[in-house]
């Protein structure tokens, strides 16, 4: 490993930590619930999101590094020369944040600088959870640490549940339209209510990682699927999302992806292919992406089969319009 590779892995980890540090007092206030303004890809800009978001910008000009940054609501800065980019969601779970509540995290990526990278140029990721400190990390191609804030280690845990019926999984919910989301994955709610269990988490970090520590089997977050496969839905996101279309984009998936395949999960778009060829630098409809993570490819191959069949369910009752 390069000193180079050793800096920028730091300079995630540090940046994680401060950010952290920043909003932790805000979780919960009602300052955290102001709404601040609309982001790059057209989500609501909270209190506790402007909050983090000057401090990531201020907090990389003290350092001084040369590196370039994306973020939600920032876009794309560049901070001397760069060699490497950041993808940064200072509060992926913004909504739990200002709740309170834990389900929120910092997630910093690192990929190499280059005209268009992609969500497979990722090299090291981290995700640190704002209420407890707890943190997930891995490099390419050299696992993955899960720790408490004391440093203590956290096992990991994969599930071994194949059944649906039995399923805990975590739903993509905020600015999805409801009653199509419903249409699309009602089955597999319905199966998996009384055995199992359905949640909607708030964050897309926090949900992928209950995979890692066993509490959680499965992630299911189709909207992008749903828009490509049945156009008719789209106006429904656009009128949920006021004008704007609301689905996962790279800076909530770059981190978390690399952690959950470092850890031998599953980790792929709502047809359960890769997503390493997407691009990293964008919020907009057009970067998006579906996403079903899994504890084994067992599971993930029964999920996609489920989510085809919703799929399939939703093009009867929207195809025409509806």
């Amino acid at each position: 490993m390069t000193k180079a590779s050793l800096d920028i892995e730091a300079l995630a980890l540090d940046l994680s930590a401060a950010i952290r540090d920043k909003i932790l007092p805000d979780l919960g206030s009602a300052a955290a619930r102001r709404h601040a303004g609309t982001a790059v890809g057209g989500d609501v800009t909270f209190g506790i999101d402007e909050v983090a978001e000057d401090f990531l910008v201020s907090y990389l000009e003290d350092r001084g590094a040369d590196v370039a940054v994306y973020s939600e609501d920032r876009g794309l800065l560049e901070f001397g020369e760069p060699e490497h980019v950041l993808i940064v969601d200072p509060v992926d779970g913004t909504r739990p944040a200002a709740a309170g509540l834990e389900g929120a995290m910092v997630s910093v990526a690192v990929a190499e600088m280059s005209e268009a990278p992609t969500m497979g140029d990722v090299v090291f990721g981290c995700l640190r959870e704002i209420k407890s400190g707890a943190l997930f990390s891995a490099q390419r191609g050299g696992g993955v640490s899960m720790t408490t804030a004391d440093g203590e280690p956290i096992p990991l845990l994969l599930s071994e549940n194949t059944d649906l019926s039995k399923l805990f999984w975590t739903i993509g919910f905020r600015g999805r339209p409801a009653r199509a989301l419903v249409e699309a994955l009602g089955d597999l709610v319905d199966i998996s209510s009384v055995d199992g269990a359905v949640f909607d988490l708030g964050s897309a970090t926090f949900s992928i990682t209950r995979i890692l520590t066993g509490q959680l089997d499965a992630y299911i977050d189709i909207g992008p699927r749903m828009i490509e496969e049945v156009p008719a839905v789209r106006p429904l996101f656009e009128e949920v999302g006021r004008g704007a279309i609301l689905n996962n984009s790279p800076h909530d998936l770059a981190a978390v992806g690399l952690i959950c395949t470092e850890a031998g999960a599953v980790f792929g778009d709502g047809w359960g292919r890769p997503l390493s060829h997407r691009l990293l630098l964008g919020s907009e409809h057009d970067f998006q992406m579906s996403c079903i993570a899994a504890a084994s490819p067992e599971l993930a191959a029964s999920v996609v089969k489920a989510v085809d069949a919703g799929i399939g369910k939703l093009r009867a009752a929207f195809g025409n319009g509806r």
